[in-house]
């Protein structure tokens, strides 16, 4: 895992304060598209009955200008006094057909709430990591919004319990806050959560978001940047500028340990017994794990009923670097949860998250895949496999070189992606998105995401591959993992076992003995 651009800390901080939209959900889109459905059919209307010129609603110059961040009336009456139009403001309980500027600010609404009922939110995983792992902390958490949707983005999300509190576009009107730059909403979450602005940080996605905090004197203004207002946030004061939040950690959260040499597992009553008074969650790598490595003819069915009767007892989750629908296939049990593409998306009875931060990559994967290809078509040792979050370049060592040239080619397509990030293994070089959430974060995310995360509960996490050392080091403080491994290495996990069949003989143990 690399070191973490920002660290939250309990000794200077004792409260972190997100902007809704863009730091902790992604609902961005959806606010654009309603914007743009009642903003164009309204100005058609207006050309119909009154010749003048339609110009539809612009999302890169209109939205950014007029919109983001203010409170829904505002908006309107901003963008259409762009246009010249005057309405009048009209109430805020106005039909949202009638035409004033509350009206149309209504309609929006119901648009939006229709778009959020029918496909959703997003949320981004590392931001909710993140703020999870703050409140484990101490650190006090809030949520404040320009959008009088809070509440139903929150619950749409399950997410509203993560928040002492929350401001949004209603509470700003009830109590007369003035919207950002002014620091008003900000002010408000920090006094109702008890909190002095000099100990809270701010998280923030736009500038006059950040200009906002920095005028409420606040300890530490973090700008959340997707790649176009970097150097703007830098400009308006922010302290820190990040890309997203997988990087940002919290003090105490867990700290990467040096690998030692695992203890050999030859007695399966060692696990059973730290079992004793508590509930296993047990995490499984698939390749190399339950299955060899490059054996895809199918999955054995007796290892399939194993891990049914497991399912019956536990928690249990495949975590993979194969794609989530790939490894869901093989395994075939609908009744697990599963996490692909190294816990980029996870799917389970119940449960499902795809990490925003991948999805904002897949343009970069999909041309790096185009020039790969265009690459290697020369190098007859070299084969491409295109998986949903990420590129393999499988290759074959051979005598003489060659392996030089599949590692060079692949390195000058990534220095044209910076959202790429280069790993590599037995022969095999990967490219994946850019984002520090790995298997680690993921099971961490899971144990709390599923109440798992207690100290009733052991986690066990079987894994064989260096991709796997993350969640040894995730749920060494509390559980254990076990390396799968040909020979004693060194390794975060506590103990090793030499092959599938004494994982096998493990699951076989935790099914008859719990």
């Amino acid at each position: 895992m690399r070191e973490p651009e920002l660290t939250f800390s309990r000794e200077k901080i004792d409260a972190v304060i997100l902007n809704l939209d863009g730091v902790v959900t992604r609902t961005t889109n959806l606010h654009i598209r309603a914007w743009r459905h009642v903003f164009n059919a309204y100005l058609r209307d207006r050309a119909t009955r009154g010749g003048e010129d339609y110009r539809p609603f612009d999302v890169r110059h209109d939205y950014n200008r007029y919109i983001d961040g203010r409170p829904r009336c505002q908006a309107v009456k901003h963008f259409l006094l762009s246009r010249h139009i005057d309405l009048p403001m009209g109430d805020l309980d106005d039909p949202s057909d009638r035409e004033t500027v509350c009206g149309l600010g209504n309609r929006k609404k119901l648009i939006f709430d229709w778009y959020v009922k029918e496909g959703g939110v997003e949320v981004y995983g590392c931001a909710i990591a993140l703020v999870r792992r703050l409140r484990k902390a101490g650190i006090k958490t809030a949520v404040v919004s320009a959008s009088k949707h809070c509440d139903s983005i929150l619950e749409g999300a399950e997410i509203a319990d993560l928040f002492d509190a929350r401001v949004d576009g209603s509470d700003a009107e009830r109590l007369d806050l003035d919207s950002k730059p002014d620091p008003d909403i900000f002010l408000e979450a920090a006094r109702l959560i008890g909190v002095e602005p000099a100990r809270t940080a701010v998280l923030e996605d736009t500038v006059v978001g950040i200009t906002a905090a920095k005028r409420g004197r606040f300890a530490l203004v973090v700008g959340v940047h997707s790649g176009v207002q970097d150097r703007k946030m830098w400009e308006h004061g922010a302290d820190f500028v990040v890309c997203d939040l997988c990087r940002a950690d919290v003090e105490g959260g867990g700290v990467s340990e040096q690998p030692s040499l695992p203890r050999a597992l030859t007695d399966m009553d060692l696990v059973s017994k730290q079992l004793t008074g508590k509930r296993p969650a047990l995490f499984l790598d698939y390749g190399g794990t339950l299955a060899p490595i490059r054996d895809d003819t199918g999955f054995p069915e007796e290892l399939r009923q194993l891990l049914r009767r497991a399912a019956q007892r536990m928690t249990v989750v495949v975590v993979s670097g194969r794609d989530l629908v790939e490894v869901s296939r093989l395994v075939g049990l609908p009744e697990i949860i599963y996490a692909g593409s190294h816990g980029l998306e996870i799917r389970g009875p119940d449960l499902q998250l795809v990490l925003p931060e991948g999805v904002e990559a897949l343009y970069d994967l999909n041309e790096a895949a185009r020039e790969l290809a265009q690459s290697l078509e020369s190098i007859p040792e070299a084969r491409l496999e295109r998986k949903r979050f990420a590129l393999l370049v499988r290759y074959r060592v051979q005598a003489g070189g060659g392996t030089g040239r599949v590692k060079l080619a692949v390195e000058r397509v990534r220095e044209r992606f910076p959202q790429l990030q280069l790993t590599g293994g037995k022969e095999v070089i990967e490219l994946l998105p850019d984002i520090d959430w790995d298997k680690g974060r993921a099971v961490r995310w899971l144990l709390s995401e599923l109440g798992l995360d207690g100290p009733d509960v052991l986690p066990i996490y079987i894994g064989d591959d260096v991709t796997d050392e993350d969640a040894f080091r995730a749920v060494r403080a509390g559980g254990l993992g076990i390396l799968v491994a040909d020979r004693l290495q060194p390794s975060a996990a506590t103990y090793w076992v030499k092959d599938t069949d004494h994982v096998a003989r493990l699951l076989r143990h935790l099914v008859e003995s719990h």
